[in-house]
């Protein structure tokens, strides 16, 4: 996504199963190489892991 990607707005690069398909490639955006798995972000397992990520997504596309 050549402007950024808005908030709430799936990743183009993202394959079936929700994987980056630029995950090793040198054109992967920065702010998904500086993104770091950490226990408060990943919960138990993917179910937690994506709901972090959707409210970081709600809070990116409604600042307060």
């Amino acid at each position: 996504m050549p402007q950024g990607k808005p908030a709430g707005v799936r990743c183009v690069q993202l394959d079936a199963d929700d994987r980056c398909r630029l995950f090793s490639d040198p054109r992967r955006p920065a702010v998904c190489g500086s993104l770091r798995p950490a226990a408060d972000m990943c919960g138990s397992g993917r179910t937690q892991a994506m709901h972090y990520l959707a409210e970081l997504e709600a809070l990116t596309l409604n600042p307060r």
